[in-house]
């Protein structure tokens, strides 16, 4: 490195740093909740109710798969001192079976729910994510952060622009589906 592309960045170093002591500029820096956006947002209701539909109805069957196998073992209990060895060992084996088929259908119901969940998560926070950006270029912030994730431990309420970017979210989710329901209803009549 030459003197002179020395001097050069120490010069700018000196004006860098003097520019900041002397004009500091105000940093505007925004706060906002994810998990309340998602909480709080139309599309986060309709997620969370989505999910629990499919629960409900994934416990109604495992309900019921639970119940045959209770039956099932009450019925070997009651009749197994009348049966052959045969007859016992197969039943029991018929039983072995349907508890690890009960046990394996708990688990995929499970991770499809989980699966559900992370989906609906994913697409909700790719939505928010374009909304603080567009909501943090307008707003001439320097810095969004989350409040959970940030490690932040504290921010006035003045800085927090969770509520605009959930009233936001409605906004561009309502346009969305009736787009949506647009689309579909052309494809209906055709």
């Amino acid at each position: 490195m030459s003197m002179r592309n020395i001097f050069l960045s120490i010069a700018l170093c000196f004006f860098g740093l003097s520019g900041m002591v002397y004009g500091a500029e105000v940093q505007k820096i925004g706060v906002i909740d994810l998990q309340k956006i998602i909480d709080k947002s139309n599309a986060g209701k309709r997620s969370s109710v989505e999910i629990k539909s499919q629960g409900k109805k994934m416990e109604q069957i495992l309900k019921k798969k639970g119940t045959e196998i209770e039956d099932l073992k009450k019925t070997l209990d009651q009749k197994a001192l009348v049966m052959s060895d045969e007859a016992r060992g197969a039943k029991e084996q018929d039983l072995r079976a349907k508890i690890q088929d009960f046990r394996s259908l708990e688990r995929r119901y499970q991770d499809v729910l989980r699966e559900l969940n992370v989906n609906f998560s994913r697409k909700i926070t790719k939505d928010v994510f374009e909304i603080v950006e567009r909501t943090g270029k307008a707003g001439g912030y320097s810095l969004i952060i989350d409040r959970r994730v940030g490690g932040v431990v504290y921010a006035p309420n003045a800085i927090d622009i969770t509520d605009k970017v959930i009233e936001e979210y409605n906004l561009m989710d309502a346009k969305r589906n009736k787009k949506e329901g647009a689309s579909a209803k052309s494809k209906k009549k055709q």
